[in-house]
């Protein structure tokens, strides 16, 4: 294993990059809190056809393309190294899927879902080609495990801004650029998101460097990187840690906007805001900006209030998960706070239709604390990759960081067809200006109970997690031991 042992990483290089990860949660984030809204209230797809779409494209992104992608990483040779050309010649086609896929062409019923199942299909595939070398490459650019948590803080930070782009801002964007027609607003939305998106990438590629090199001798075949892999138990617990997490990330993100929309009090919401300032402050900007139109709905901002202040204390969480990780050990620190985190995802059941202020607040602390999670889960599955090195003498990074990949898919894949499937199930009708007191009573049960069991089963994982805080130490010492004498 060549590396540059003396170099201490930028602050340009971990903004540099961060920004890849701003760049596809543009997407991701959209994907966990619209699509179900899209397909079935914008595009008008049946409930029950967009679950069959998403589960499929889904799945086949997990186990097909994700498997494949870490193999053909993991054996590329460039000048640029193994992981960086990956992010530069999927920034394009990236970015335009991405449009496709939120784009509203006027088939026939049939052609509609024939056109929703190819572009997810095909945006599945460039996101494993573009985000799993992406995800790979924080495990080459430094060995040094202090240095890898501080670029995990960079890197959520703009996760942070992206997800607040997408869930605080977008959908009264959607509105205001599209006049009101959502399906207008989505595509010059996404037009522009595309294009910033496909920046922030190119700038990935530009400011980034592979320092840890394998040497020709610890080169593996395919069948060493499967059996490594497969008798990597951290590995399979970091796995399955990350299905959950991302189910009820999906669960939860997709179905808070028809919690607020068919079940939250409007004439509540409208008072709620009003005594919080939220009108005025918005009746301010629209005396300065006379072109500034913010909706006049009150769940709309509603909505899209509750996801900035969750965003808000999660980058505020982000903050305090380094010195934590530093003292404590990222894995008894992730199983914490991820435990907190989920009992106010669990409150929102026992939430009357009246109580905006609980909503918000149980929103504030949920973020809080999931938000020391967030770099930790990353940060771990580097770990892992050490810990698979540490073991065998050998090192194939991308497929180890497949695993966060396959799992965000899956959990993604999962969550989101649950929510189809459970406004499926509980006969949701996007006509209807009232629903049905049994499908409220479905989305009440997907954005606390159903969602809170996936984070209680990840929290129940990290009691097999072997890799504490003096196993990371002792990884990291040898390691640097075996680099130095090569």
């Amino acid at each position: 294993m060549t590396t540059i042992p003396s170099h201490k990483l930028s602050v340009t290089e971990k903004i540099g990059y961060s920004l890849g990860d701003l760049a596809a949660n543009l997407v991701f984030q959209t994907l966990v809190t619209f699509i179900a809204f899209f397909y079935t209230d914008v595009y008008r797809i049946p409930a029950s056809s967009a679950t069959t779409i998403i589960f499929t494209c889904g799945i086949l992104g997990a186990f097909v393309f994700n498997p494949l992608i870490g193999l053909l990483a993991d054996r590329t040779r460039t000048r640029w190294g193994k992981f960086r050309p990956w992010i530069l010649f999927t920034s394009v086609p990236f970015g335009v899927l991405a449009l496709m896929a939120f784009s509203t062409p006027d088939f026939s019923p049939d052609g509609k879902i024939y056109y929703a199942f190819a572009t997810y299909l095909l945006l599945m595939f460039v996101y494993s080609a573009n985000n799993l070398p992406y995800a790979a490459l924080s495990g080459v650019i430094t060995g040094n495990m202090a240095d890898r948590n501080s670029m995990s803080a960079y890197r959520f930070v703009a996760v942070m801004v992206a997800q607040f782009i997408i869930q605080a801002l977008l959908l009264p964007l959607v509105l205001m650029a599209g006049d009101g027609d959502k399906a207008v607003g989505f595509e010059k939305v996404m037009t522009f998101l595309s294009i910033v998106g496909i920046i922030c990438f190119l700038i990935t590629f530009l400011t980034t460097k592979e320092r840890i090199v394998p040497k020709p001798e610890q080169e593996s075949t395919i069948k060493e990187d499967f059996s490594d892999l497969f008798k990597n138990i951290p590995w399979l617990i970091m796995l399955t840690v990350t299905v959950m997490v991302f189910i009820t990330l999906a669960l939860k993100g997709g179905t808070y906007v028809y919690y607020f929309k068919d079940y939250a009090d409007a004439g509540q919401i409208a008072i709620f805001l009003d005594d919080i300032g939220f009108n005025t402050f918005i009746a301010g900007i629209t005396s300065v900006f006379s072109n500034f139109h913010w909706p006049d709905d009150p769940a709309t901002s509603a909505f899209s209030l509750f996801n900035a202040c969750g965003i808000i204390l999660m980058i505020v969480g982000i903050g305090f998960s380094k010195p934590l990780a530093d003292r404590f050990g990222k894995r008894d620190v992730f199983a914490v706070a991820l435990f907190i985190s989920t009992l106010f995802v669990l409150a929102f059941y026992f939430f009357s239709a009246q109580s905006i202020g609980l909503m918000f607040i149980s929103q504030i602390l949920h973020g809080f604390f999931y938000g020391i999670t967030i770099p930790l889960l990353w940060a771990m599955i580097a770990d892992v990759a050490d810990y698979s090195e540490w073991k065998n003498n050998r090192r194939a990074t991308a497929i180890i960081f497949s695993a966060m990949i396959v799992g965000l898919k899956v959990g993604l894949t999962l969550g989101s067809a649950l929510v189809t499937n459970i406004l499926d199930s509980f006969n949701y009708n996007p006509d209807l200006a009232v629903q049905a007191a049994n499908t409220i009573n479905g989305v009440k049960l997907a954005v606390s109970v159903y969602a809170s069991i996936p984070f209680l089963l990840a929290f129940a994982c990290m009691f097999a997690y072997r890799i504490n805080k003096d196993m990371e130490q002792k990884i990291e010492r040898e390691l640097a031991e075996r680099r130095n004498a090569a």
